[in-house]
């Protein structure tokens, strides 16, 4: 096979921007051999991205049950202002967010199975660590331990999606992999509702972190013998499927492949301004997100619940996030549009933020409320994630700008974290005032990014 170049400065600016070039096969390949390839594609690595996925999301979250079952009495002194939980929750976004960018980039130059088992097992190890805090620095050691190496697999996914899938199927896909965290969010209550009743010689939350974070180690063992590695390279492929994989790797982009890493296209993503409004739309959905995985229990406790059926009441609002998430994605890819999808899921969100704000004695509304912020929330994460891993050209520049707009929004999960002090509860208005007008704000930029790139075809 070989690439259409194009002649003098306009192969050096291709080159310079890291802008896509048409990629042209000699050889057409049969649509049956091609599905046939996506099916033998999506049985090895969704199941396999998704389960990694469900378990550093439920590593990331449990914070939020550990609370209910008694966390804070033990290990931060009864916390009654509810500042010191905030500062552990938010510690694993600092060392997120530094280290998303870097380690992104890095992931390029090792082969993608052992980034991917590496990070898991270092989170799960963190997680499980967690277990054994018994003083503030503990648990904010082990959480920025634990954003670390999260930073090293959530936004290097997309990109490694990139390599397999093309742009009319990565919506539905990156849908089902960040659905694990909706499945995540119900999945946890559940675990957390039961080992609440367990009559363990530890503290139920030392149980839980001990559960939820060895099974990620684990995984990260099979991860090291079952994830394929790039298309080029892996064995997962015989000659036939690999041609066709790398006709498919190359349709949308021709820029640097491999364990390269080419510093103009990073400087030509911090360049490019949609990063940066993707940026703003993360931020507002990530304040939302931090502080649905850390509060949720606690603000459904607010309704009048006990702890053990608030950790119950949180499993419905997630699954339903779930579905809305995957049909939302399933939509957006047939249609090929991206941002109407995010902006009506955006909102959705705000309204529901809107009732919590405005309905203060009304339960049943206030706990549809809480289905309307899980459903907009991840149903717009999922979606803006796969409309960026296939509209940034080169792979070293979606190594850059991928975990550039991740990073920018993780900050806003800082703000997540410290919008419900516990002071302010049961109403919390500052909190569901923050998280409501920057979905709005994120429904408006969508648009914004909508009509951009409506020119191209995107």
């Amino acid at each position: 096979m070989s690439k259409s170049q194009p002649a003098g400065s306009m192969e050096k600016e291709l080159e310079r921007v890291g802008i896509e070039e048409e990629y042209k096969p000699t050889t057409p390949f049969p649509s049956k051999d091609e599905k046939a390839l996506v099916r033998k594609l999506d049985r090895r690595i969704l199941p396999l991205a998704c389960l990694l996925y469900l378990f550093a999301y439920l590593d990331r979250s449990n914070l939020g049950n550990a609370r209910l079952q008694g966390l804070p009495e033990d290990v931060l002194a009864g916390d009654p202002t509810g500042i010191l939980f905030d500062w552990v929750n938010s510690a694993f976004f600092f060392s997120y967010i530094l280290f998303q960018v870097p380690a992104t980039i890095t992931s390029k130059l090792f082969r993608p199975r052992f980034w991917m088992a590496g990070a898991a097992i270092g989170w799960g190890l963190s997680s499980t660590l967690m277990a054994t805090g018994f003083n503030i620095g503990g648990l904010v050691t082990a959480r920025l331990f634990l954003g670390i190496f999260e930073a090293c697999f959530g936004p290097a996914i997309p990109l490694y999606f990139s390599l397999f899938y093309t742009k009319t199927e990565m919506g539905t896909r990156m849908a089902y992999w960040f659905g694990f965290a909706a499945v995540a969010g119900a999945f946890g209550g559940l675990l957390a509702f039961g080992i609440q009743h367990a009559h363990a010689a530890i503290a139920n939350w030392r149980l839980l972190f001990l559960v939820e974070g060895i099974p990620a180690m684990l995984l990260g063992l099979f991860t090291l013998f079952l994830l394929p590695d790039r298309p080029e390279s892996t064995h997962f492929f015989d000659e036939r499927e690999r041609q066709i994989a790398l006709e498919r790797m190359n349709r949308a982009a021709s820029g640097d492949t491999g364990a390269v890493v080419n510093k103009a296209h990073i400087a030509a993503a911090f360049r490019d301004w949609r990063i940066y409004v993707a940026g703003v739309i993360y931020f507002g959905l990530n304040c939302a997100l931090a502080s649905i995985s850390a509060f949720l229990p606690t603000i459904i406790q607010t309704f009048g619940n006990t702890p053990a059926a608030s950790q119950l009441l949180t499993v419905p609002p997630y699954a339903v996030a779930a579905v809305v998430l995957v049909c939302f994605a399933i939509a957006s890819d047939r249609m090929q549009s991206r941002g109407v999808f995010m902006c009506i899921a955006s909102c959705i969100g705000g309204i529901g933020y809107l009732l919590l704000l405005t309905v203060p004695s009304n339960q049943r509304v206030r706990y549809f409320a809480s289905f309307c912020i899980t459903s907009g929330t991840y149903a717009t994460i999922g979606i803006i994630i796969a409309w960026f891993a296939h509209n940034l050209g080169s792979e070293t520049k979606k190594a850059a700008g991928i975990p550039m707009f991740m990073a920018i929004g993780q900050c806003g999960s800082i703000l997540g974290s410290h919008v419900f002090p516990k002071r302010e509860g049961p109403r919390y208005i500052k909190g569901f005032a923050i998280s409501c007008a920057l979905e709005f704000l994120a429904a408006f930029c969508a648009i914004v990014l909508s009509v951009s790139f409506s020119p191209h075809g995107h």
